[in-house]
């Protein structure tokens, strides 16, 4: 297998790992692009070379990759996170959770602290309703703004 050969495969397989849909590797006196098909994403990857006296261009087939559904964007009335902290479902391990998803919770009940600083902030349900979505798992980090669960 010629280095060239190589090469291509080598950023044929970067391109599939990293998700990307265009890549180039060039030398001296050559080049060689890599691009995906819109309709052909996860299939074949094309290789076109350039350059005096270039080889042909293989034919790289890269693994097929699973299509992810985006998830639907959750309904209901957002709680999000005031500050940067770590997010806690429960008051301690052992507690049972303050809020599940299919429960109903009450306007300004507890539903979530935040560990900001060594100080644990409540975040309270702004309205009463029931948990549709529960969308960060206990212990994750949290980002000003960012919703914790939503209420409908």
């Amino acid at each position: 297998m010629s280095d060239l050969t190589e090469k291509v495969e080598e950023l044929a397989s970067i391109m599939t790992e990293f998700g990307l849909e265009k890549a180039k590797l060039a030398g001296a006196d050559w080049s060689v692009e890599l691009g995906v098909e819109p309709e052909m994403r996860g299939g074949t990857v094309v290789a076109a070379a350039a350059g005096a006296g270039a080889p042909a261009a293989p034919r790289v087939n890269a693994p097929k990759q699973k299509v992810e559904k985006k998830p639907s964007a959750p309904t209901g009335t957002p709680v999000t996170s005031p500050m940067t902290g770590i997010y806690y479902a429960s008051s301690s391990p052992g507690s049972p959770p303050f809020a599940k998803e299919g429960e109903a919770v009450q306007a300004g009940q507890v539903v979530g602290l935040i560990e900001a600083m060594k100080v644990f902030n409540e975040i309270t349900a702004p309205i009463s309703g029931i948990v549709n979505k529960v969308l960060i798992k206990n212990g994750d980090l949290v980002q000003p703004g960012e919703t914790i669960l939503t209420i409908g």
